[in-house]
C-alpha cells in the first residue's frame, strides 16, 4: 500500500510538472495569438519583403542568414517557419532556401529573402559575414542538396520532416554556423534520415550539441548551443546556458537579450 502510495503521489507530480512547464505556457500562447488580428488565409496574407536585410547589390561581402517568422493559422500559436539566405561575395541578389508542404519541397528563392511569412515579420537567428561566410556557403549548399526528404511528398507537418526539421538538419551538418533554431521551431528535433521516424540520435561533429529524439516526437537536447531542453510531442521547454534564459513552449526565449514570442 505504501509503494502504491508513493507512485500515485510521483505521478501525480510528474502531471503537475507537465501542465506548469508545457501545458500551461503553450495554453497562455494560444490565448494571445487567438487575440490579434490576422489574415483568414493565405490568399490574404503579406508575403512581400520586410525590409529588414540590406539589398542584396548594397552588401559586397559574403553573407548567410538563418531566419524565421511566426508561422500562419493556429500554428502560429506555438510555432515559427525558418528558412536559410545566402550570399556569395560580390552576388547581386540572395538565395532564399525554404521547404514547404507542397510538391517538390526545398524551394529555392519562392519569397524574397526576408518576405514576411503570413503576415508575420521575420527575425534573423543567426548571421554570418566576410570570409566565413565564403568558406561555409559551398557546405551549406551541399547539405542543402543532400537534405534526405527533398523529394516530392517528403514533407509532414508533425512532427516533421517539416520547414524546421529541414534547417534544423543544415545547421548540424554545418556545426560550423555556431546556430540552433528557437525553441519554438516545432519540428527542429526531428532527425531526419530518410526513414519515417528519424535518427534517435545526434552529436554535432564539434562535440558542442547532442540531441536524443524518438522521432520528434520526444526527447532531450543538451550542449552549449541548446542548452538544456526537453521536447514533448514538439513543445520545448529548457534553459539557455550560455546565453542566459529560459525556454517556453510557445513564447520561445526569455532571457536578457531576448522578450517573449520573439523566439532566439
Amino acid at each position: 500500500m505504501r509503494k502504491t502510495g508513493r507512485m500515485m503521489r510521483w505521478t501525480k507530480g510528474l502531471l503537475l510538472v507537465l501542465l506548469a512547464v508545457f501545458l500551461f505556457p503553450a495554453a497562455l500562447s494560444a490565448g494571445w495569438w487567438l487575440a490579434l488580428d490576422r489574415p483568414g488565409s493565405w490568399r490574404e496574407a503579406d508575403w512581400s519583403s520586410a525590409g529588414i536585410l540590406p539589398t542584396a547589390a548594397s552588401e559586397r561581402e559574403a553573407v548567410i542568414h538563418v531566419m524565421a517568422a511566426r508561422t500562419g493559422g493556429l500554428k502560429g500559436a506555438l510555432s515559427t517557419h525558418s528558412w536559410i539566405v545566402a550570399k556569395r561575395a560580390g552576388a547581386s541578389a540572395y538565395d532564399r532556401y525554404d521547404k514547404v508542404g507542397w510538391g517538390n519541397p526545398v524551394r529555392r528563392n519562392a519569397y524574397a529573402a526576408d518576405a514576411r511569412w503570413y503576415s508575420n515579420t521575420p527575425f534573423i537567428v543567426k548571421t554570418v559575414r566576410g570570409e566565413r561566410a565564403a568558406r561555409l556557403i559551398p557546405k551549406v549548399e551541399a547539405a542543402i542538396a543532400a537534405y534526405p526528404h527533398s523529394a516530392r511528398g517528403g514533407y509532414r507537418i508533425w512532427p516533421g520532416p517539416n520547414s524546421n526539421s529541414f534547417v534544423a538538419h543544415v545547421l548540424r551538418q554545418v556545426p560550423e554556423l555556431d546556430a540552433t533554431l528557437p525553441s519554438t521551431a516545432v519540428g527542429r528535433d526531428y532527425l531526419a534520415d530518410g526513414s519515417r521516424w528519424g535518427r534517435f540520435w545526434h552529436v554535432d561533429a564539434d562535440g558542442l550539441d547532442a540531441k536524443l529524439s524518438f522521432g520528434g516526437l520526444a526527447g532531450i537536447s543538451a550542449g552549449m548551443r541548446s542548452g538544456l531542453e526537453v521536447n514533448l510531442l514538439g513543445l520545448v521547454a529548457g534553459v539557455d546556458v550560455r546565453h542566459p534564459a529560459i525556454k517556453l513552449p510557445g513564447f520561445g526565449r526569455l532571457g536578457f537579450a531576448a522578450t517573449a514570442l520573439a523566439g532566439e
